[in-house]
């Protein structure tokens, strides 16, 4: 796994949303890491009402995608690393920046805090593009 992507990029990927293009670099990087967390983070999106969407008709989209890999991290390795993560109370955030430090693995995503206080950010958004 080259990079973990966050459920955002994960979305524009999968459903082809126009505002990936904006990211052309995304495509050296792949197959690209999925996290299990994405697919919660999904579920809870769908249940608001902000997406429509079934999570597990997605994961398993996502899972038979030759572009995706699906990433499981022992659990306990994933709280090891969420715990002393402090800076966000989103617990997505915290759960898929924990998984790219337990993975060590760049995190691809464009959240500003997320940005500037977690050290694994793809160095294409890091830098600003």
């Amino acid at each position: 796994m080259k990079l973990l992507l966050d459920t955002q990029f994960l979305l524009w990927i999968a459903l082809d949303v126009p505002r990936v293009d904006e990211f052309p670099w995304l495509e050296r990087y792949r197959p690209w890491g999925v996290s299990p967390v994405s697919f919660l983070e999904i579920q809870f999106l769908a249940e608001v009402g902000r997406i429509e969407a079934k999570s597990s008709e997605f994961a398993a989209a996502i899972g038979q995608d030759p572009r995706f890999v699906v990433d499981e991290v022992p659990l306990l390795s994933l709280i090891e690393q969420a715990l002393p993560l402090t800076w966000t109370r989103d617990p997505f955030d915290r759960l898929l920046a924990a998984h790219s430090a337990a993975r060590r693995a760049p995190l691809c995503m464009l959240d500003r805090r997320m940005r500037a206080e977690h050290g694994l950010i793809v160095r294409e958004v890091r830098a600003g593009g």
